[in-house]
């Protein structure tokens, strides 16, 4: 960082409501925040909330990201840290090992690598009968552990299909944990919180998705319905295990992601791109 990005940086902090706007996202950490959620906070107007977002983005402070129809804010701590780096690099008699802890402490806990951590993933599909069944099933039979899977439907069937839970079983997987549920169960207050969300009903025929709202990152994975195939049970079960093989890849490319240290927008191309592989 030079001087004058220094200077550019200063003069953006230098007004009290977008020091306190910088200090909610550093706070918020890297999901950031909605424009929204920022204005009630601080209890701020959104047209003098607009220009304080946008003078501390011009600065290389934060930066924002698109979520369904809202834009994130998060702060970008390489630019704090590279601040705080410039006004340490002559310190001390130019040792800078000697400043080297203040620099280490600008990283967030949220910033640090979470190796042990796990992730809870949604599938949702319209009867969460076959396709989410496989899908949750399949993520946490390959997990690990790492993650923890959970399947529903905006309109649940009442009761898996037969051919997802034979399926299931020839390829070793228990399934005591199926049932046809509504996603109702994971909006509530006391439901895990999720960070993934998957959707996977198939908008090509026209099918109606659910749409998740929050914070977790989302991503489309489109497949044909294989409970809608009609013919001889032959038929019905290739449909299941080809459904079944494209599930199993897209989770696999899933779960071999870095996910402790790609940043959301890039991971949420990574996701997509897996969707439509």
């Amino acid at each position: 960082m030079d001087i004058l990005a220094a200077q550019t940086a200063f003069q953006a902090l230098g007004q009290i409501s977008r020091i306190e706007v910088f200090r909610l996202l550093v706070q918020a950490g890297p999901e950031g925040l909605a424009a929204g959620d920022i204005a009630r906070q601080l209890d701020l107007r959104q047209n003098t909330l607009s220009s304080q977002l946008a003078q501390l983005q011009a600065a290389g402070l934060i930066v924002p990201a698109r979520d369904g129809r809202s834009i994130r804010y998060s702060a970008n701590m390489t630019s704090l840290r590279a601040l705080v780096g410039w006004l340490l690099e002559d310190c001390c008699g130019g040792d800078a090992t000697l400043c080297a802890p203040v620099l280490d402490s600008i990283v967030c806990a949220c910033e640090r690598p979470a190796m042990s951590r796990s992730f809870n993933v949604l599938f949702l599909c319209t009867g969460n009968s076959a396709r989410s069944i496989l899908g949750e099933g399949i993520l946490n039979h390959v997990g690990a552990g790492r993650f923890r899977a959970y399947s529903a439907g905006s309109r649940p069937g009442g009761a898996p299909n037969p051919f997802a839970l034979d399926l299931l079983r020839r390829e070793g997987i228990d399934t005591g944990f199926a049932r046809s549920k509504s996603w109702d169960e994971f909006a509530g207050p006391e439901a895990p919180k999720m960070d993934f969300v998957f959707t996977v009903c198939d908008s090509a025929a026209a099918e109606e998705c659910p749409f998740w709202p929050g914070q977790p990152v989302t991503a489309h994975w489109g497949l044909p319905d294989p409970a809608a195939v009609e013919g001889s049970d032959a038929q019905k079960a290739l449909a299941f295990a080809e459904t079944y093989r494209a599930l199993s890849r897209r989770i696999a490319a899933f779960t071999a992601l870095p996910l402790d240290s790609l940043d959301r927008m890039s991971l949420q191309s990574r996701l997509k791109q897996i969707g439509n592989e």
